[in-house]
């Protein structure tokens, strides 16, 4: 294959942007088509007079990942790889094969599908995805709405799960090749911000267990969740053929946790147990619904007069928070909370710290 010369340019648009694209001379020919390409617009766009400092920051961030790209294409073709060039699956409906991942993967799946279908209009071809374009839904997810509650903005949490989801996807659609790249080479994440991890004392979730509740069934899976420390999700989806004796006449659950979709063999309680009923089959947690979680759930925390905002994930931090709390080492707890790294556990173990520094400064024989 003869050399190609790979070359940024710029063009002014009407609307006084500056759009970005390569120049490939002498053109390179798709074998597959026979055709000739001499330009490839890169959907990245520049401000043609920035006038702050973010704005000449945005330019030179735009102007690096552009370069990036134009390096990239050059090894490609040095490396006789023209998969950029396949035309057919530029015109493979993006989205059609987003909605086919959904199945297999949790709902925070979902949830991204439907912001990245606002973002683009309900329309993506393959051929629109880029460097560029993905840029821009970190940008959307960064100011958008929730998706059940408009009046409400993404957290910086969640938006930046959603955006590791996204390029999660990107990376299963460069591994099955319907994408020529990977784009994930040119995107910066979004930090995540350290938040409160809320959880109930011993004596709280006594006080709390000891409360009459609405609706029983929330009742018993809450106190289940506090503990087994398992999420909302699994608790939901926890059948009867999950639980059952392992070598040593012990009882355990054997699932594969939704968040993680992770095999795991958990340990269960005698007590534990006593809160799922009768054994039969199905769903353990009969009649347990997801909204039932949320108002249903507060009125239950305050009537047994706790002030913190406790939701139902809060159980799983009560639940770990306690073992360690306990006396149970860090390992066992990553173990029963299905952590894939042992720094997520560790943050247990730093909130059990701060408490007992705080409660070491409580007794003091000088007045300060």
């Amino acid at each position: 294959m003869k050399c190609v010369k790979v070359s940024l340019r710029k063009r002014e648009l009407p609307s006084g942007k500056i759009t970005l694209y390569l120049d490939y001379y002498p053109p390179i020919r798709d074998v597959s088509t026979n055709k000739c390409h001499r330009h490839e617009y890169l959907g990245i766009y520049l401000l043609k007079s920035p006038k702050t400092r973010a704005e000449k920051a945005v330019n030179t961030e735009k102007l690096l990942q552009a370069e990036a790209i134009r390096a990239e294409r050059e090894l490609s073709i040095l490396r006789g790889k023209l998969d950029f060039l396949d035309r057919s699956k530029l015109k493979m409906d993006f989205l059609a094969y987003f909605r086919n991942q959904l199945d297999s993967h949790d709902q925070k799946w979902t949830k991204v599908y439907d912001h990245f279908y606002n973002y683009v209009g309900g329309h993506c071809m393959v051929g629109d995805l880029n460097a560029g374009m993905c840029s821009g839904f970190r940008e959307y997810l960064l100011g958008a709405r929730q998706l059940a509650h408009p009046e409400r903005t993404l957290s910086r949490n969640s938006a930046a799960g959603y955006w590791s989801t996204f390029r999660g996807l990107l990376a299963i659609a460069y591994k099955e090749k319907i994408l020529g790249e990977n784009i994930n080479d040119y995107l910066d994440r979004i930090d995540t911000v350290e938040t409160r991890r809320e959880y109930l004392t011993l004596e709280e979730l006594r006080r709390l267990a000891e409360t009459p509740c609405d609706i029983p069934v929330l009742k018993n899976a809450s106190l289940f969740s506090c503990l087994t420390g398992l999420r909302a999700s699994d608790v939901l989806a926890l059948e009867w053929k999950n639980i059952v004796k392992n070598a040593d006449g012990a009882w355990c659950m054997r699932l594969r946790t939704e968040k993680t979709d992770t095999e795991a063999t958990l340990p269960l309680s005698d007590e534990a147990l006593s809160f799922c009923g009768e054994f039969s089959s199905g769903l353990v947690f009969k009649g347990l619904k997801k909204h039932q979680m949320q108002k249903p759930l507060e009125k239950w925390i305050k009537a047994a007069g706790i002030e913190k905002h406790i939701t139902f994930h809060c159980f799983r931090h009560t639940f770990a928070t306690l073992q360690v709390a306990q006396g149970t080492d860090i390992y066992t707890v990553q173990h029963l909370l299905t952590h894939k790294n042992v720094g997520t556990t560790q943050i247990y173990a730093d909130i059990v710290d701060e408490k007992m520094r705080a409660a070491s400064e409580r007794i003091k024989i000088r007045d300060d």
